[in-house]
């Protein structure tokens, strides 16, 4: 993939979310397939029976239950014990992780820039909903982590995040398993984690996504690929060099090898979709031209990340 001599960088929030992307999400909120009890007392209402002020059922009484949750009405009809039982109330975390190695700063319309734009929309859905929002990015090559911000909360911290994702200037390569390690470490609370990246890793991704499978947090691996990578447009003889170790292959397009190529490709994405699904990880695939509001409004609601 070629990449771009002087590629667009956001500057701002108004750069990576439009009004009219603000509109379409505004009453959207992040959602979990899995039941987590949160760090703090959040805005999000739980399946889980617990303390709150929203009633939702009642159960008989057991010797050593609170007294004070009693419901004294049904006991002066009926003369029996019931229990008060209510809607917990949990927090929910939103981890982002943005792959911001060369290989993703390729592309037209650049993946990178994708990544970035729909990483902000997904915070953004998380802020305004009071959720805790983290936000990490992957591609120094020292430390396999370029960046992170955490414990974001609320409409107002929505600068803080726009300016975190605008900041980092993707280079070189790393080791996603290094770099999936410190973020398996460092994470706090539960939630969901959302990952985007082409996962196209020489070490592979097999074993840095296991260190981020479980632990409290609903995974979901968002591969983003550009048209040009689904579908190339070169032929020809090609001296070709890898963006982020320096590599060089000679090949002749043909053809032959294109559609091998794309069976290739397929077949990889197939691999990593089932990988996902084997450990209870979510998958979507995109292209860097899917619009950012058909990403969320559809392919996300849709595998239940959205609600």
């Amino acid at each position: 993939m070629l990449k771009a001599a002087s590629p667009p960088r956001p500057k701002s929030i108004e750069d990576l979310l439009d009004a009219r992307l603000i509109a379409q999400i505004e009453r959207l909120d992040i959602t979990s397939r899995k039941m987590f009890s949160g760090k703090l007392m959040g805005e999000r209402r739980s399946k889980k029976r617990g303390q709150s002020v929203e009633f939702a059922d009642h159960r008989p009484y057991v010797m050593g239950d609170d007294l004070r949750r009693i419901d004294w009405n049904i006991y002066g009809r009926l003369d029996r014990l019931f229990m008060k039982i209510f809607l917990e109330e949990e927090d929910l975390g939103l981890h982002v992780v943005i792959d911001s190695s060369a290989s993703c700063d390729t592309g037209e319309p650049s993946k990178y820039l994708f990544m970035q734009k729909a990483a902000m929309a997904l915070g953004y859905i998380g802020l305004v909903n009071m959720n805790r929002v983290a936000a990490t990015t992957m591609g120094d090559a020292e430390g396999s982590v370029a960046g992170s911000i955490k414990d974001l909360r609320g409409r107002r911290r929505t600068q803080d995040l726009s300016r975190f994702i605008c900041s980092i200037e993707p280079q070189g390569g790393y080791s996603f398993r290094e770099a999936a390690e410190r973020i398996a470490i460092s994470r706090r609370g539960k939630g969901v984690m959302i990952i985007f990246s082409d996962f196209l890793f020489k070490d592979g991704y097999e074993s840095g996504l296991r260190l981020l499978t479980g632990r409290g947090y609903d995974v979901i691996c968002v591969q983003v690929l550009s048209p040009q990578e689904v579908d190339p447009p070169i032929a020809g003889d090609l001296r070709l060099k890898d963006v982020e170790d320096g590599d060089f292959a000679e090949v002749t397009i043909a053809a032959p090898l294109i559609k091998k190529y794309k069976a290739t490709v397929a077949a990889y994405c197939q691999q990593l979709q089932e990988f996902c699904t084997q450990r209870d990880m979510g998958y979507v695939f995109a292209k860097s031209d899917l619009p950012i509001d058909l990403l969320l409004l559809d392919y996300l609601r849709r595998r239940g990340v959205l609600q």
